[in-house]
């Protein structure tokens, strides 16, 4: 596996389509300082929503090496690129960025042969059409990731060979993970 290879990809894959502009996309959490107040060290923001773009982060403190935006219609090819390099999915989850309208789909992603490297995907989709096509015909395994995100959020893995419920009730009518889920 070649590391510079993955990130030159993914990298190739979040700037397509994109207007040539300067690097907004790059602008790492840890380039922000951190403002004292009262005497106590005061957290940075975390950084703004971004468009596709691709960060390399400090592992230490994000726990991956690269966390990479794409669009909804590039996470096959980005699942592609992870697999190529003898990744393996670790986990698919969603974040509901309900200000925003948006849901987010996370890809976790990770080569442990000798040494470590943890990538990270996302995908926005609006929440009112909340459509991503599926990846398990790259990895077989995300058939259950997707099937509890669609559980928890709602999300709908168009091509998903059983996308049905895993672990709620089959007659469910809610996705309890939606943060505007008020209970059953």
């Amino acid at each position: 596996m070649n590391k510079a290879n993955v990130i030159q990809e993914l990298k190739a894959l979040a700037s397509e389509g994109m207007p040539e502009e300067p690097e907004v996309a790059a602008v790492a959490e840890e380039a922000a300082p951190e403002a004292e107040e009262g005497g106590k060290a005061k957290k940075a923001a975390p950084p703004e929503p971004r468009k596709n773009g691709l960060l390399e982060v400090d592992y230490a403190r994000r726990g991956v090496h690269v966390d990479v935006q794409v669009a909804a219609d590039q996470v096959v090819r980005a699942a592609e690129i992870v697999d190529a390099a003898g990744m393996t999915l670790e986990a698919v989850t969603g974040v509901d960025w309900i200000n925003d309208k948006e849901l987010e789909v996370v890809y976790d992603y990770a080569y442990t042969g000798g040494e470590c490297f943890r990538v990270v995907v996302r995908a926005r989709i609006p929440r009112d059409e909340a459509n991503i096509p599926t990846i398990t015909e790259v990895f077989a395994g995300a058939n259950w990731h997707e099937r509890e995100t669609f559980d928890f959020f709602g999300i709908n893995f168009e091509g998903h060979p059983q996308l049905e419920y895993l672990l709620l009730p089959e007659d469910c009518d809610f996705h309890p993970l939606l943060k505007d889920f008020k209970g059953c």
